[in-house]
């Protein structure tokens, strides 16, 4: 171990010890920008080694969160636009890791999926649906988002909240004059679920591009330069640390 390490060691192990005696988040969402751009810096041969390393990293952020008690993960895979807009090779090659993956689901984890699986291959959208019918029904919980985006979320709630008001037999009139905000977070992909506390973005990006708009209002948001493959323990322990400085006030 070089002096650098063990210095990072020992600041770990501080940040750490100061966390242990504050308020954690219960729910982090987490924009794992940079896979590519990680690829490219590394002179690695093709960028799907970059995904494949984001993807297998995630293992690393649930044990950092199962040893700080956090107990909601939802994690930005692919977007709408990404599907739309991605070189086939490329969306290809991260389709069959998704496959993989979910084959291998991370033991002790719930798993959800929050997206449109009909913007997926069938056999990807079938393995992400086997893998979460499979997975334990309590315990922490991995929410992946993919074939995602904030906006068209919020279309498919308010088209899922009409047809049941029209199923009921409730008028227009009536819903406009009753419709609230907990009737449309009833029927957003992540219902079930509480707000994310804390929305963490690696690579130096300083924006949501549609990652959870709804549930978001009120979270706490931490940018990092780093690449999400080389996001480190020491880097989550910064974020945690910046939430726990920081004094949520929900619009008071």
């Amino acid at each position: 171990m070089t002096p650098r390490d063990l210095l990072y060691r020992l600041y770990e192990r501080r940040l750490f010890a100061a966390l242990a005696r504050t308020d954690c988040p219960r729910h982090v969402g987490l924009i794992m920008d940079g896979n590519r751009r990680w690829a490219r810096a590394a002179g690695l041969a093709s960028v799907s080694m970059g995904h494949q390393a984001g993807a297998d990293h995630i293992d690393d952020l649930l044990d950092w969160c199962t040893e700080l008690g956090i107990d909601h993960v939802t994690v930005f895979v692919a977007s709408t636009e990404n599907l739309a807009r991605r070189d086939r090779g490329e969306l290809d090659s991260l389709m069959r890791m998704i496959e993989q993956r979910a084959t291998n689901p991370r033991a002790g984890w719930r798993l959800r999926v929050a997206g449109r699986l009909e913007l997926l291959p069938d056999s990807t959208a079938h393995a992400l649906k086997l893998a979460a019918d499979q997975s334990p029904e309590t315990g922490p919980c991995l929410t992946i988002a993919i074939g995602y985006g904030g906006r068209q979320e919020l279309v498919d709630a308010f088209r899922s909240l009409l047809t049941d008001a029209a199923a009921a037999g409730t008028g227009m009139d009536e819903l406009a004059a009753t419709l609230s905000a907990d009737d449309i977070a009833a029927h957003l992909y992540t219902a079930d679920l509480p707000d994310p506390d804390l929305v963490i973005r690696t690579s130096g990006e300083r924006r949501l591009s549609g990652f959870l708009l709804w549930q978001s209002a009120y979270s706490e948001l931490y940018f990092c330069d780093v690449y999400w493959p080389a996001f480190r323990r020491v880097d989550f322990l910064r974020a945690l640390r910046s939430y726990a400085e920081r004094q949520r006030r929900f619009g008071a």
